[in-house]
């Protein structure tokens, strides 16, 4: 596959008015904000887009880390004239979006669950359970549709993302775990979330626009206990939680994800 040149990028786009931006997650694609895409489309323009080596986005030239794939997203906003746009991001997205609001670019910011925050034994742990859960998701792709239609399938394999696994739909479980074999960068991206820097923050009166991060009560990915983390290097930001709700709020309080969106980014 060819390398991902600066400012190409593939892109899902719908709806009409202000432009919004989504940056999905590890092993994701935009596919990933289909429970929200609707919704959001009724009032935004929405661009939703494949970070490099995921989705149908070529992967990078050279080593993959966090900084990287965030170059990658700010020259696609270059390219395309969106510097003020409007950013969303789910864990290692919401991450980039924040390092983009770090920077100067775009303009008000939801980071749902962000990575880059965690304590020492915090990662080691993370390390540990995606180390052993990527390959089984890997393994386990010509089973998916059986495990995804299972409410019993579904609990095994996406309780450590929602705190509520048999309410998801098939399509949303199945369409998720498709990707991650999809997913070209899949495990150097994890190594950069594992051994590359943690997020910097931004001083007080820094970013451009207003944000804002959510965080889901029963996270097992980024643990809810590294929220004060992210507001101690992000102080001008505010922060919401989400009851009822693992790693993906878009998961597990799409209504209420939504509304956070629209009212934070209005």
């Amino acid at each position: 596959m060819t390398p991902t040149s600066p400012g190409t990028l593939n892109a899902a786009r719908l709806g009409s008015g202000k432009p919004l931006l989504l940056v999905h997650g590890l092993g994701a694609s935009w596919a990933s904000w289909r429970p929200i895409l609707d919704d959001l489309a009724r009032s935004r323009e929405v661009i939703a887009i494949d970070l490099p080596g995921f989705g149908d986005s070529a992967p990078l030239e050279g080593e993959v880390t966090i900084e990287r794939l965030t170059d990658a997203v700010a020259a696609y906003l270059q390219a395309e004239r969106l510097q003020d746009v409007d950013t969303v991001g789910s864990s290692m997205g919401a991450r980039m979006v924040l390092e983009l609001a770090r920077r100067g670019i775009g303009g008000s910011t939801v980071a749902l669950d962000p990575g880059g925050f965690w304590s020492p034994s915090e990662l080691r742990l993370f390390h540990l359970s995606l180390r052993a859960s990527l390959p089984l998701v890997l393994r386990l792709q010509g089973l998916m549709p059986q495990l995804m239609g299972s409410p019993v399938g579904r609990t095994v394999l996406l309780s450590q993302f929602s705190a509520a696994p048999l309410l998801l739909t098939k399509d949303v479980a199945l369409g998720e775990m498709r990707s991650f074999a999809k997913a070209t960068s899949l495990y150097d991206a994890f190594g950069a979330l594992v051994n590359g820097p943690l997020q910097k923050g931004a001083p007080q009166g820094t970013p451009p626009g207003r944000v804002t991060i959510g965080w889901g009560r029963q996270d097992r990915v980024t643990l809810p206990r590294q929220a004060a983390r992210a507001m101690a290097l992000f102080p001008d930001a505010e922060l919401h939680w989400f009851e009822r709700c693992g790693h993906f709020p878009f998961w597990d309080q799409p209504s209420e994800t939504v509304k956070l969106i629209l009212e934070r980014t209005g």
